[in-house]
């Protein structure tokens, strides 16, 4: 296991402190379920009539400015698949619903398990960007595209699964697509297998990565052009961060 040379890798920079801090298992569990507990927080504010009615009104507001810059491409993304395609994008739905999230735990729980000395900006980094993308869901709550007449929601029409009712909408905030907290994760976790790994079918697939959710997310319609910028513009400010806190 090295440091990798790669874009992503270099931003962890050298190891540093990290070779120094202990690893707790208690401490890291804790430090996840807070940053969820804070998500869910900020989901039992936001998510009420008002702040759905919002939430609509932001997304408008955003399919407008996409229109306006000429890269409100979701509706062609989708039609790269849908409606002849449907087994490749029951495929994306699961990628979307589960892989998401289980490959960053995953990805941490390997360089924890490792002690691998960049385990703790990775986690780091992981967390500030969930965390910091927060205020941002209580201000200026938005629908996901999924909700706009023109887009198709590919998890129920093709999957048959309801986002927005039952246990599942309990566990997500289901107006809270700008930033993509899915780029957000994606870019981490790129970036956390870069600086740790030597092989190069590995660094081929976690430099593909964030683009893969990217094309995931937009033919799935729940998020916009605009949403994964915005979490890839937060991932990467979360992982300087986190290396210059580590100074």
């Amino acid at each position: 296991m090295r440091s990798s040379g790669a874009p992503l890798g270099n931003l962890w920079g050298t190891c540093g402190a990290s070779q120094r801090r202990g690893f707790s298992g208690r401490r890291e569990v804790a430090i996840g379920l807070g940053a969820y507990a804070g998500y869910l927080l900020v989901r039992g504010i936001v998510v009420r009539r008002r702040g759905r009615e919002r939430a609509a009104v932001n997304a408008r507001r955003l399919v407008a400015l996409e229109r306006r810059l000429r890269i409100h491409v979701e509706p062609a993304v989708q039609g790269l698949l849908l409606p002849r395609r449907r087994r490749a994008v029951a495929v994306l739905n699961v990628a979307y619903v589960t892989l998401n999230v289980a490959l960053t735990v995953g990805v941490l729980m390997r360089l924890f398990v490792l002690r691998h000395p960049h385990f703790h900006r990775a986690r780091r980094a992981t967390a500030i960007g969930m965390l910091a993308a927060q205020p941002i869901f209580l201000l200026m709550p938005t629908e996901p595209p999924r909700k706009q007449e023109h887009l198709v929601d590919t998890i129920e029409e093709v999957t048959g699964i309801d986002l927005d009712s039952g246990l599942i909408v309990k566990l997500y905030n289901p107006i809270a697509a700008l930033p993509s907290i899915h780029m957000v994760f994606a870019m981490c976790t790129s970036a956390a297998v870069l600086s740790s790994s030597s092989s190069a079918p590995v660094r081929g697939l976690a430099f593909a990565y964030p683009a893969g959710v990217a094309f995931t997310v937009l033919v799935t319609a729940n998020h916009y052009v605009l949403d994964i910028a915005g979490g890839t513009v937060l991932a990467l400010a979360a992982i300087k961060l986190a290396r210059a806190l580590e100074r």
